[in-house]
């Protein structure tokens, strides 16, 4: 199997896919909107949430907090997860950016 090549890409262009990666599986898009819906840091109830496994719960949530899109705080022997919300409103620029581009082009598109 090739390698990516990422390096021949630009910083924007590596960090629209690692966002686009992100959101690529449901389990991730699950646990974002779950922590938005109860406007609190999350604790343990994800797994009875999502109704997924502890340890496979545990891999998205490291992958969400890896793009810095959550944080993490040690509460007595668990981890409470919230929405970092300034790395949420960068990306969310960032996209809109890219997600806007038709809406500079003038006449006809092809």
């Amino acid at each position: 199997m090739g390698l990516a090549k990422t390096e021949i890409f630009s910083d924007q262009q590596n960090e629209i896919a690692s966002f686009a990666k992100v959101f690529g599986h449901p389990a991730r898009v699950a646990i974002l909107q779950h922590i938005f819906k109860i406007d609190t840091c999350v604790c343990g109830d994800l797994v009875s949430e999502i109704g997924l496994a502890q340890p496979t719960i545990s891999q998205h949530l490291k992958e969400l907090k890896h793009l810095g899109l959550i944080k993490g705080s040690v509460e007595g022997t668990s981890v409470c997860y919230c929405i970092d919300l300034d790395k949420w409103l960068n990306m969310k620029e960032i996209l809109n950016q890219f997600l806007n581009q038709d809406t500079l082009k003038q006449g006809d598109w092809c």
